[in-house]
């Protein structure tokens, strides 16, 4: 008896040791944390102000938005990434902002930096989000944009109760033209080019109007008319690269039509990319899709939530998703010619 109470004693103890070091162990995590992510803990000394010309900001002095700024805690944050937080930041009950904090590291990578900044500000389309400005200081940088009030497609398609919406076909097909019109003006109409190297629905915004507005040019570089494509290091995120990003290392606006029509079939399928359905069975939407459409049974993998949606329509775009989502980047359609394609699909 004596040897089971001294037993179970034992395994008690370690229990007890166990859960108090698990618990030490999550609040040292929450703090360090919090330190990371609270942009008040640093403040703004040191620091360069840089408010582009923007009739929301013509009315806000710099301090007036530093002061604002240094009120943002945790509380404020709307979205995480790898390469940086944003926040909501309110200034009155007719202004607010997205503001993006990105660690100092980011930047020291790219010597271009502030150019590059001052190049996005020069970009205005209706499907682009607007950079409005940004502060730089030795610990980390601020983007300033335009705050997009229904969130991100994959908070919309993907996200908690409370975030997701049931969108019907009508809206879904704006949605997938009006990113296509973002991404190709990226690519064709901006001089330099502009590769966005990680296209994703998490990038793709809303705004009150269920408007598409392509985001997060944190990883964008700006590409000279005459090259072909960018070295880097690696960027994007999995299930969206495409297959030959693996094995030259290489963003290239064909990469960017491969992650377009991920986004594609995230609209059709209303699944993520690397669904954990698809995980447990060894592979990823793209592959299942593409078995699917050569049986030509498309109906069985369309969102159920749907409901009743033109068929025709519906198989055009998977077509069009299958067509950017080719192999052989040489055989990918350009981002005009996706324009194009589903411009004409109600006509």
């Amino acid at each position: 008896m004596a040897n089971y109470l001294g037993l179970a004693f034992y395994i008690t103890i370690c229990c007890v040791v166990f859960i108090i070091s698990k618990t030490v162990l999550m609040i040292l995590l929450y703090k360090r944390w919090k330190r990371k992510n609270a942009i008040h803990e640093q403040g703004f000394s040191g620091g360069k102000m840089v408010m582009f010309r923007s009739p929301l900001l013509r009315s806000l002095t710099s301090d007036a938005f530093l002061k604002c700024t240094l009120k943002l805690t945790n509380n404020d944050i709307i979205g995480t990434g790898g390469y940086g937080t944003v926040y909501r930041l309110t200034i009155n009950e007719t202004m607010a902002f997205a503001v993006k904090r990105l660690s100092r590291g980011t930047a020291d990578r790219d010597t271009g930096f502030e150019r590059e900044l001052e190049a996005m500000a020069d970009i205005k389309h209706r499907n682009i989000v607007t950079l409005h400005g940004y502060y730089t200081n030795p610990h980390y940088n601020l983007l300033i944009y335009e705050l997009m009030p229904n969130g991100s497609l994959d908070s919309v398609l993907h996200g908690k109760s409370m975030d997701k919406k049931v969108l019907d076909w009508p809206t879904r097909s704006k949605i997938a033209l009006g990113a296509a019109r973002g991404i190709a003006y990226l690519h064709h109409d901006c001089i330099p080019h502009i590769i966005h190297r990680d296209i994703k629905s998490s990038n793709i915004l809303l705004d009150r109007n269920m408007e598409a507005q392509v985001s997060d040019f944190g990883l964008a570089t700006l590409m000279e008319p005459d090259k072909t494509h960018v070295s880097t290091f690696v960027a994007g995120t999995f299930g969206y690269l495409a297959p030959e990003y693996f094995d030259t290392g290489r963003a290239t606006a064909k990469g960017d039509v491969y992650s377009f029509g991920v986004v594609l079939l995230e609209l059709l399928t209303g699944k993520k990319p690397m669904d954990e359905a698809f995980i447990e069975e060894g592979t990823k939407l793209v592959t299942w899709v593409k078995g699917v459409v050569e049986e030509r049974k498309q109906e069985y993998v369309v969102d159920s939530n749907l409901g009743c949606c033109p068929g025709e329509e519906i198989n055009i775009t998977f077509n069009i998703a299958l067509m950017c989502l080719q192999t052989d980047p040489s055989n990918r359609p350009t981002m005009a010619e996706v324009v194009k394609m589903l411009e004409q699909i109600k006509v």
